[in-house]
């Protein structure tokens, strides 16, 4: 565990001081903070006290900006030939994999953290459903760590950190919006099949308070193949 901590504050300090923790998480705060209270359906607009306008801010602005911090997590090494060095200092692909992925899913999530004076503002404008506040934020965890396993496997298949970007946000769309649009225009078995393949059904779902084992399955399911299919790359090297 402690070669894992090393991976990870290792990340954690390249992020900061590269200055992309910084970035990422003013322009998740200025876009969410924006559309939550300023424009378009917000808040103030609706009269409700809960925070659905965040959430949907939120699930669209971490679509793209997770791929943009995993996107150089493993192509970069890869390039550079840094993953090598790792192996010399007996660090395990698997280690390396979760370190890289605790390092990514800390970074968002101290900018949801940035986010929890969103719901002590809410809460002067009416009682507040604290189930559903809970549930909203398990749901971006859960989404955030969804993502991320997606991102770093996306990042193992090449050396170059734009198509690492492109290929987390092309894989990340049959989950964060296809299988949504075919299981809505599908009936009967095969329309159950793709609305559960959606990431959107489970996002609303936990986002409504209701923690159900099916969406807790299918989070950690997805998060697990896309770290899987991380180290198997990884470990392709020392087949060749």
């Amino acid at each position: 565990m402690s070669k894992v901590w090393i991976i990870t504050k290792r990340e954690l300090s390249a992020f900061f001081d590269s200055l992309i923790a910084y970035v990422m998480i003013i322009l998740f705060l200025g876009l969410s903070g924006s559309f939550t209270w300023l424009f378009g359906t917000n808040i103030f607009m609706l009269g409700q006290a809960n925070l659905d306008v965040f959430y949907d801010v939120a699930y669209w602005s971490l679509f793209f900006f997770i791929p943009a911090i995993t996107m150089r997590m493993i192509a970069e090494e890869n390039k550079s030939g840094t993953i090598e060095l790792l192996i010399t200092k007996a660090i395990s692909d698997n280690q390396i994999v979760i370190g890289k992925f605790l390092a990514c899913l800390i970074l968002v999530g101290i900018a949801l953290m940035c986010t929890i004076p969103y719901y002590f503002t809410i809460r002067q404008l009416g009682n507040v459903d604290d189930g559903a506040v809970l549930g909203g934020y398990l749901a971006m965890i859960f989404l955030s760590a969804s993502y991320i396993g997606i991102g770093l496997f996306a990042s193992s298949l090449t050396q170059n950190q734009i198509v690492a970007f492109l290929l987390a946000l092309f894989i990340g769309i049959f989950f964060h919006m296809l299988f949504d649009v075919i299981g809505s225009g599908s009936t009967g078995f095969i329309g159950e099949v793709f609305s559960y393949l959606s990431i959107r059904t489970h996002v609303d779902s936990l986002s409504r308070g209701v923690i159900d084992s099916r969406d807790i399955i299918y989070f950690l399911s997805l998060i697990l193949i896309g770290l899987l299919g991380t180290q198997i790359m990884l470990s392709k090297r020392n087949w060749k």
